[in-house]
Order: structure tokens, then C-alpha cells, then sequence
């Protein structure tokens, strides 16, 4: 029988070189990459729980000032673009997170909304359910988006189911139901919206819609114009920025909103929506300021409502120039910029209540027509 030979086993040894092996003990498998341990020591954010983050994700969404500030979350690493995503998070998203421009539609943005709104987002079902039933002309689906808000008492979402039954928007003439537009606008104003504020008080004034009572529509727009100092006291501006008295200004040249100018005062304009900014700027993107088909977008410039028939929006029986959706658009408009700009026409008169705030339902051009405000 053979004699055994020992024979020493050659290891990698990693001092003598690459390549190069000699005779060594083995070493041992190590669990961990020294590269991979930080010599500050492991990542803190490993060691804070999943539910506490996304109490933290919830709060920084519901105060973002831009879609930037959510999307630098999602870059941070895995675990936080996961946390960001769910439905918790996404519910909480503030509308300037999800302002989607215009000029940056797509698919990807489409989506994004969409899974927004299954999460349960009041805010992405007012945005896309706007840009449905005005831009994407899915009327249907951008009117039980808007619902599905307003059932859930968001207010901009009642006030613009409102604008559509006034209208009749997506339909025909005789679809307009005014007692349903004021029964929307008036629980939009119960809940403290400015401009549902606005409309119901000229409704009740002009007596469409409702039983006219003139005393109670001007509490509502004496409540209207008190809603917005105190928006113009809580946001911190200087006093003297509201106490100003309403100076004549240039044609086209927005300087404040007009609401407490009905007593002698100006104040800054208020915040455009994220969704009426978006229909401005998306007919604007696409071929012009007019939706095509002879129709014609609110005069407004903070509204960026398009008809969706020919002659939908009333216009002004004064210099029959410029359209409104809404009454409310319409005061504003006037107190802003088109009291400088409107020059008269000959017609005929029509009765009033000595303030000009009188809606005149039709002319022989099949127009509904405003008489403008004082």
C-alpha cells in the first residue's frame, strides 16, 4: 500500500499581490463589505419604523409648495419612493404638488392623477376631473370625478358643478337646470367659497334660480368680500396693500382683486387654481386663446373655462365683447379690468334694479347677455 503524501494547500493571499498564490492559513468569509459600512456607521433611516415615515410623508405632502418638492422624495432612495406612493401618502398630496402644467401633459401625468384619485385624493379628483370635461372632452367621466369631490364636501368641486348646471355645459340649452346650480352653489357657500359666495348673492338678487330677495343676496357678497379680507389678514400682507383705494388702471393690467372694492378698497388678487391655470394655459398651448369651433373661453383670466357649445357663456349686453361662465367671473372681471375697458353700444335697454346687476337671458343673436355691474 502506498504511503499518503501530505501536501500543503495554496490560498489567495491578498498582501502578496494579484495573481499570485501562496501558501496561507484560509481565510474567513466575511459577512460584510467593508466598503458598504459607512465609517459614520449604518443608516439611521433604516432604523426608523415604516409607519413613522409615512406619518412624516404624509405631513411633507400635504404642505408641498411645488411637484418638485414630492418628486426629490421619490429620487432620495427605494424605500422612500415605495413609502411616497402609497395610498396614505398620495391621498395627502396638496393641490401645487399635483399642478401639473399644461405644456407638460402626458400619459405619465395622466397616470400619476389617476392613481391619486384611486387613492382617494379629493384634490386630484377636482384637477382631472376638470381637465376631463374641458380639455380631454370626457364629459361623462370629468363630471362624476368632480362629483365623487363633491360629495366629500370639497367646495371648488361643488361651485363648478354649479357653472355647469347654470350652463348646461356638455349638453344642450334646455339641459340647464338653474335650481340644481343653486342648491350646489349654496352648500359650496355654506362652506365658505368666495366666488359660490358671490353667485348665489346676485342670484338672489336678480331672482334666477331662486325667489328674489334682494336684502339677503347682498349679505351673501357682503360675506363674500368679508371672506376675502380675512384670506388677505390670515396670508400675512401688509395692511396698507388692502386699504388702498381702487385707482383707475391700464387696459390688460391686473394689480389686485376687487372684492372689497365694492367698499372703496383693493386688496391682492387671490391664488389661481392649479386646475383653472391649467385650462388657460392648455388652450393657450394649443393653437391660440380660443377651444376652436367658433367657441370662446371665460374672460376671466383666472377662470379658463371654454364653452362647450356655441353661445353658452352670457356676455356683456354692453359692449357685447367679453363672455362670462359665471356671474362671479363676471364681477370680478369688471372690478379688475373691464370697467376700464368697456365702452358702450347702442341697444336696447333693459330693466334693472339701478345697479346693473340684472342677467338678461337672451337676444335675437341667441346670445345670453350681462348687463354690467356699477
Amino acid at each position: 500500500m502506498l504511503p499518503v503524501r501530505k501536501t500543503k494547500r495554496a490560498f489567495y493571499s491578498a498582501d502578496a499581490g494579484d495573481g499570485v498564490f501562496t501558501p496561507g492559513k484560509k481565510r474567513r468569509r466575511c459577512l460584510s463589505s467593508p466598503a458598504s459600512v459607512s465609517k459614520a456607521g449604518p443608516d439611521l433611516l433604516d432604523t426608523i419604523p415604516d409607519d413613522l415615515v409615512v406619518s412624516i410623508l404624509r405631513r411633507l405632502a400635504s404642505t408641498s409648495r411645488c411637484p418638485a418638492d414630492f418628486i426629490n422624495v421619490l429620487m432620495t432612495c427605494k424605500r422612500l419612493k415605495s413609502l411616497a406612493t402609497s395610498p396614505l401618502v398620495l391621498s395627502r398630496l396638496s393641490r401645487k404638488a399635483i399642478a401639473v402644467k399644461a405644456q407638460n401633459w402626458s400619459e405619465d401625468a395622466h397616470r400619476f392623477l389617476k392613481r391619486c384619485v384611486d387613492a382617494g385624493s379629493l384634490e386630484a379628483c377636482y384637477t382631472l376631473g376638470m381637465i376631463r370635461f374641458y380639455c380631454l372632452q370626457n364629459r361623462g367621466n370629468g363630471a362624476s370625478l368632480m362629483a365623487k369631490a363633491a360629495i366629500s364636501s370639497y367646495a371648488p368641486a361643488l361651485y363648478s358643478l354649479a357653472v355647469i348646471q347654470f350652463n348646461g355645459s356638455g349638453g344642450s340649452k334646455n339641459d340647464k337646470d338653474l335650481r340644481a346650480g343653486v342648491a350646489l352653489c349654496a352648500r359650496a357657500a355654506f362652506l365658505g367659497h368666495v366666488d359660490a359666495l358671490r353667485e348665489l348673492g346676485h342670484c338672489l338678487q336678480d331672482g334666477y334660480g331662486v325667489p328674489q330677495n334682494v336684502s339677503e343676496g347682498r349679505r351673501f357678497l357682503v360675506q363674500a368680500n368679508a371672506r376675502e379680507l380675512a384670506a388677505v389678514l390670515s396670508s400675512g400682507n401688509e395692511a396698507c396693500s388692502w386699504l388702498t383705494l381702487s385707482q383707475p388702471q391700464a387696459p390688460n393690467q391686473i394689480r389686485g382683486c376687487p372684492l372689497l372694492s365694492d367698499f372703496g378698497c383693493n386688496v391682492p388678487a387671490p391664488e389661481i387654481h392649479p386646475a383653472n391655470r391649467f385650462l388657460a394655459d392648455w388652450f393657450a398651448v394649443r393653437g391660440g386663446d380660443a377651444p376652436g369651433d367658433g367657441l370662446r373661453l371665460c374672460s376671466h383670466g383666472g377662470c379658463g373655462r371654454p364653452e362647450t357649445r356655441k353661445h353658452e357663456f352670457r356676455r356683456c349686453s354692453v359692449c357685447g365683447v367679453v363672455n362670462y361662465c359665471s356671474r362671479a367671473c363676471q364681477a370680478l372681471d369688471w372690478k379688475l379690468r373691464h370697467k376700464i375697458d368697456c365702452a358702450p353700444v347702442e341697444q336696447d335697454a333693459a330693466g334693472g334694479d339701478g345697479e346693473g346687476n340684472v342677467q338678461v337671458e337672451g337676444n335675437g343673436n341667441g346670445d345670453n347677455v350681462l348687463v354690467p355691474m356699477s
